[in-house]
This record gives C-alpha cells, sequence and structure tokens, in this order.
C-alpha cells in the first residue's frame, strides 16, 4: 500500500510540474522538436519533422569517401594492384584454354578446354589413359609454341611412346625427383617463372615424403603425404593465377575398405588427402570400359571420361574416347560418331557410311579419307562445334550423344547399301 500512494503522488507531482512548464513557455511546440532514431546498422539518423531520413545523395557520398579512403590504405599498406573493382581486373569473361587433344572431352568441359592458371586431376584406375591424356595436353599447348614439364615421379615415362602422341621432346622438360618435397619445389620454381605453360606431375601417390624415404619398411607414417600437398597447393595457388600456367596432377585411386557413409558412399578414394579435391578447378574419371579389336587383335582401349567437377560450366558430363596402342586418342573416331549423331555423316546399317557424295565402307575408310583429306575433317569439326553450343542437347550428356552416334541405325540409305 505505501508503495502505491508514493507512486501516486510521483504521477501527480510530474502532471503538475509539466502543466506548469507549458504555461511559461519553457516547452516549445512539439512541431519544433527534432526526433532521432536507430537504424538497423547500428548508426543513428536524423529525422525532419516529417519522420523522413536526410538526403540519400550525401550518405552515398560520404560512403564513396570513406570506401576511397579505404583503398588508398589498402593500396599504400600492400601495393598498386593489390585491390581493384572487378571490371578493372585484367580477367576475361572467355576463360583462355588449353586443348586436351579430345574434340569430344573439349566440349564437355564446356569452355574448350582445360582452363589456364589452374589446377587439374586426372584420376582412375590403371590402365585406364590417365597419362595419355596428360600428354596429349601437352602436345596441344606445344602446337602454339609453349614450353612444358613433365614431372615423372613414377619413372616411368616412355619417351618413344610420347613422340608418337606428338609431344615435341625438345620442348618438354623432364624431371625424376627423388622424393616429393624435391618435386614440389620444381614444379613451384618453374611456376614461378611464368615460362612454362603446363606443368604435369605424374602421380601424386607416388610424390613420397622425404621423412617416410628415409624410414623403414614398415613403419607408420599417417597423414604425411597430405599435409604435403595441402602445404604445396596453398603455395602455388597464387602462382598459378599469375603465371596461367595449367598444373595437371595424375592421381591413382585406392580402395575404401570401409566406409559409414550408408548405401551408395564412394568405393573409392584417391591419393593425397583431400586438398586436391578443393583447389583442382577441374577433376576428371576415366575408366576403360573395352577394347578395339581388328579381328581377333586387340589395337586399342575404349574409356570413358567424368567431368566430376567443373568450376567453368556444368559438370557430370562423360564422354567415351578411344585409344590406339601406339597413337593414343583417335579424333576421327570421335568426328565420326559425332558426326552421325548431328546428321553430318549419314549411317547406314551398321557399317555404310556417307559424306555428301562419297560413300564409305567401314570407319577405316572414312579415316583414311580424313587422312587425305583434313580439310574435310576440320571443317565437320566446325559444324558440329557450332551444332552442340548453340543447340541444347537434350539431357545435357555428351555421352547419349556418342552413343547414339554408334549405334544410330534409323536411317537406312539405300544408295549407300548399293
Amino acid at each position: 500500500m505505501a508503495l502505491t500512494r508514493f507512486l501516486r503522488s510521483a504521477l501527480l507531482h510530474r502532471t503538475l510540474l509539466y502543466s506548469s512548464l507549458f504555461r511559461l513557455g519553457s516547452i516549445q511546440q512539439c512541431d519544433q522538436l527534432q526526433f532521432q532514431f536507430f537504424s538497423t546498422s547500428g548508426r543513428r539518423k536524423k529525422m525532419s519533422k516529417d519522420n523522413e531520413p536526410e538526403s540519400d545523395k550525401a550518405s552515398f557520398s560520404r560512403k564513396d569517401a570513406a570506401l576511397q579512403q579505404a583503398l588508398d590504405q589498402i593500396e599504400a599498406a600492400f601495393g598498386k594492384g593489390s585491390i581493384m573493382w572487378l571490371s578493372q581486373t585484367h580477367q576475361f569473361r572467355d576463360v583462355p584454354v588449353i586443348s586436351t587433344g579430345s574434340f569430344a572431352l573439349d566440349l564437355a568441359l564446356g569452355i574448350g578446354g582445360l582452363p589456364k592458371g589452374r589446377v587439374v586431376e586426372i584420376y582412375g584406375p590403371e590402365a585406364s589413359g590417365k597419362t595419355t591424356l596428360a600428354l596429349h595436353v601437352i602436345a596441344e599447348a606445344q602446337k602454339n609454341g609453349g614450353y612444358c614439364a613433365f614431372i615423372d615421379a613414377e619413372h616411368a615415362l616412355d619417351p618413344a611412346f610420347a613422340e608418337a602422341i606428338g609431344v615435341k621432346t625438345e620442348n618438354m622438360l623432364l624431371s625424376q625427383p627423388d622424393c616429393g618435397e624435391h618435386a614440389l619445389s620444381l614444379v613451384d620454381i618453374l611456376v614461378r617463372s611464368g615460362s612454362v605453360d603446363v606443368v604435369v606431375v605424374d602421380s601424386v601417390a607416388a610424390l613420397v615424403p622425404k621423412s617416410e624415404l628415409d624410414g623403414e619398411v614398415g613403419d607408420a607414417h599417417i597423414a604425411l603425404q597430405a599435409r604435403l600437398m595441402s602445404q604445396a597447393l596453398r603455395k602455388l595457388s597464387h602462382s598459378l593465377s599469375c603465371s596461367q600456367t595449367i598444373l595437371v596432377f595424375v592421381n591413382q585411386v585406392r580402395a575404401k575398405l570401409s566406409t559409414f557413409s550408408g548405401f551408395g558412399a564412394p568405393s573409392e578414394v584417391t591419393c593425397g588427402g583431400n586438398a586436391l579435391k578443393f583447389y583442382a578447378s577441374v577433376r576428371l574419371n576415366t575408366r576403360r570400359v573395352g577394347f578395339i579389336k581388328k579381328g581377333e587383335e586387340v589395337v586399342g582401349t575404349e574409356i570413358q571420361v567424368k567431368v566430376v567437377k567443373n568450376k567453368h560450366a556444368p559438370p557430370f558430363k562423360t564422354v567415351q574416347l578411344e585409344l590406339e596402342f601406339g597413337k593414343g586418342i583417335s579424333r576421327d573416331s570421335e568426328v565420326i560418331d559425332l558426326g552421325c549423331k548431328h546428321k553430318l555423316i549419314i549411317k547406314a546399317g551398321s557399317s555404310y557410311y556417307a559424306i555428301g557424295d562419297r560413300n564409305f565402307h567401314g570407319k577405316d575408310a572414312i579415316k583414311q579419307y580424313f587422312h587425305e583429306n583434313k580439310s574435310v575433317r576440320e571443317e565437320l569439326m566446325i559444324k558440329i562445334r557450332e551444332k552442340m553450343l548453340h543447340k541444347e542437347v537434350p539431357g545435357n550428356n555428351l555421352e547419349s550423344d556418342l552413343s547414339d552416334g554408334r549405334e544410330s541405325e534409323e536411317e537406312v540409305v539405300t544408295e549407300v547399301e548399293a
């Protein structure tokens, strides 16, 4: 009760005080008061009598001045060019690339090849064309006058096979390092030089840490290779962007014996930890799916390449390539299969083809014709590229293009059979 009486008397005194002050003119009219409010960002803004904020133009000019002051401070501390507007950078909308040596794979990548200044990983089981694909990238870079380096950690490179693919050995550097630190140090020096277009490391699994090399066989070395790769990639990422060098890591796979990810979890893992998966802009998974035979003789293999990761175009596209022993990727077979898919080459039955007025029996006849008339093949490649880049393919999967091109027998041309 005492508290109630106290509050009542306090309110009464306050009412009498305000009324007396108002009569004396101590309190101005309400429309002359200036109210203030706090924005959601925490800054106090002044309000006019209409409860509207001040001019946005003035606030933006203050923000621009503050931002310019911050930019000047950054440039003074770290040098000119350390920060700039995206529109003023030298990064072009069209990413510079180097071809993979496979026409179908270039189209599957969406940008025409492997992006410059990035990390690329090619992984898969044994005899699936990993090294062959890497050597084709080197050969394509050398066609434009570039220098390349091959870090042969496995000590298994065949120079004769590289020359057969098209590699110019006089323009390719070769190193066979003893340990992983030595190999990655060489890569760092070559990339920082800015004069090498492609560096291939074959393979990540063979990059032995020095401590493991100096130890005994059977000693436990936990995550040494993963730490080595993580440290090296942190150091190389900036140098690659500045030098526009493509760093290709060839990697092996290992069986994942125990998994707790449930049904559908991957049964294989790559070597070298998870750092390479994050730093790689493009990851290609290769698999052998069949053999190429002439009669009873095996003359090559069919491989499947899946774009597992792609930072520049939609991933998960799949292509099938033919690898001929001693020759590498058969580009003629790619052109024939894609030409049949897009009706540029008419296929009748299982082995009859027609290009314009000319008829052929079997793929070998068309390959011989392409070998004698390279301009015809180049013209077909241009037409196929235009059709695939400007016309949306259902399913967005090149595997269906190649398989349909091989098995399409919808149009049977009687003139060709005759």
